[in-house]
């Protein structure tokens, strides 16, 4: 196979339980579910952080928060005099490998990396949102360099952007091009066109039952009590975005470029709305929680005539595993670093069995809160004092229980913990470990370990 083009598509802030081809009957997802129905779909992903900024840039670098050192969302450094790229010289990311075999690296979208007016890590393409997060209509974005408001809904003006690039393409190299949309990132009440809100007005949302509050629930949440109205916009949003993801197949098809492109389309980290009697991902309550619903994301892969259609994979797969897979696809497996985290599930994108897969566990980490998962159990450890978390995932797969002081359990738990503590001795960085880091949810400052300053780095 000669190297394909990349399409990788990443939404913002979706449970895995927010698309159609995942078993959810109220939402209307018709180009992810015809995406699924052309590839293989993983109901077992899990992000490496279940937040936006860290979990990107591992999908980015293959490291783990612990290792690139941005733990938190990146409240500051994005824009300005004060602006510094997260991710420095030493954290290369698989765009720039891609680059330096002959790609044509694009992005389109959310950085929220730092720095978003300077191109960075193999991207000559660069059209992006100053920060992380704002109201879906006259987004702040940067385009040839230069920030400003962008006019109409920008999870179309992303799209717009994004077919440009595709249609600029001439096909004497293979390109990749990243499309990060917003959605369905909050705000939601009034954000959305009127047509995709009222999709919802009659909706029921039994996906999403606004259970008694949680004891952590942060206080002051930025979108209020409204739940009915928020699922409404949250929902649309979904939608929205879908119907472009329909142009961008469209567009590939209509260029004859479908089977020449490998498709992409995965969540940054999981979302709640209502589950666990909270809304948010792993900062919606404090201390930060690692529930499925805030660690598990929404992940397809598809590239028809060499990934097997309609299929669903069980593997347990993480967010740390997507930078070797990618390289190795692209036939770039010796461009792979050395000491990551994660290996390459590209056999499993060909059709292949791969048993050691079955015996794998996942590592989860947001600042001193860690995970560890297997099929049957999680373990979820809070440095230095606690609260920990044991649960039977079997017994109880909405972890409704927990199990941290049944007297039956007490070895199981030395030997997760043991797992837990070795496997992050294993990669962490010293300077850059979360479990040094007070980091609360409120967002990142500066770069953890040796460049922050020798502050607070966060809020």
């Amino acid at each position: 196979m000669t190297q394909p083009n990349i399409l990788f598509i990443l939404s913002d802030d979706q449970g895995a339980w927010a698309m159609g081809c995942a078993g959810n009957p109220e939402i209307r997802t018709p180009n992810l579910d015809r995406l699924a129905a052309t590839g293989s779909r993983f109901d077992h992903f899990f992000c490496t952080s279940p937040v936006c900024s860290p979990a990107r840039a591992s999908l980015l670098t293959g490291r783990i928060p612990s290792q690139h050192g941005v733990h938190d969302w990146i409240k500051e450094g994005n824009m300005g005099e004060g602006a510094l790229p997260y991710l420095d010289d030493g954290q290369t990311a698989y765009t720039e490998l891609l680059a330096a075999s002959g790609y044509t690296c694009g992005i389109s979208g959310k950085w929220h990396l730092g720095d978003s007016v300077t191109p960075q890590k193999g991207f000559t393409h660069w059209f992006v949102h100053q920060s992380g997060g704002s109201p879906y209509y006259d987004a702040p974005m940067i385009r040839d360099g230069k920030p400003g408001k962008e006019p109409g809904h920008v999870t179309e003006v992303i799209t717009e952007d994004a077919l440009a690039f595709i249609d600029g393409q001439t096909g004497q190299a293979p390109f990749y091009l990243s499309v990060h949309y917003t959605a369905p990132h909050s705000p939601w009440i009034g954000q959305h066109p009127e047509p995709f809100v009222a999709l919802y007005n009659d909706c029921p949302f039994d996906s999403c039952p606004q259970e008694p509050a949680h004891p952590w629930t942060i206080p002051n949440a930025p979108w209020g009590s409204n739940w009915r109205e928020n699922l409404k916009g949250y929902f649309a949003a979904v939608t929205a975005m879908d119907l472009q993801i329909g142009r961008l197949i469209d567009r590939l098809e209509e260029k004859g470029l479908r089977e020449q492109t490998l498709i992409v389309f995965m969540g940054d980290n999981g979302f709640n709305c209502g589950h666990h009697g909270f809304w948010g991902k792993g900062n919606g309550t404090f201390p930060q929680n690692m529930y499925d619903t805030s660690v598990k994301v929404p992940a397809i892969f598809s590239h028809p005539g060499t990934i097997p259609q309609a299929t669903v994979c069980a593997s347990m797969l993480s967010g740390y595993d997507v930078m070797p897979t990618l390289l190795e696809y692209a036939g770039l497996a010796g461009a792979i670093p050395d000491g990551l985290p994660g290996v390459s599930f590209a056999p499993l994108l060909r059709g292949e069995t791969t048993t050691e897969r079955e015996h794998v566990f996942i590592y989860d980490e947001y600042g001193p809160v860690r995970m560890v998962r297997s099929r049957e159990w999680k373990y979820v450890h809070r440095y230095p004092y606690g609260p920990h978390e044991l649960y039977d995932l079997l017994r109880d797969p909405d972890e409704r229980t927990n199990l941290i002081n049944a007297s039956e359990q007490q070895e199981r738990i030395a030997r997760m913990k043991a797992e837990l503590d070795g496997w992050f001795v294993r990669y962490a960085d010293p300077a850059r470990d979360g479990v040094r880091e007070p980091v609360r949810g409120g967002g990142q400052l500066r770069l953890a370990g040796p460049d922050g300053g020798g502050k607070t780095a966060f809020l």
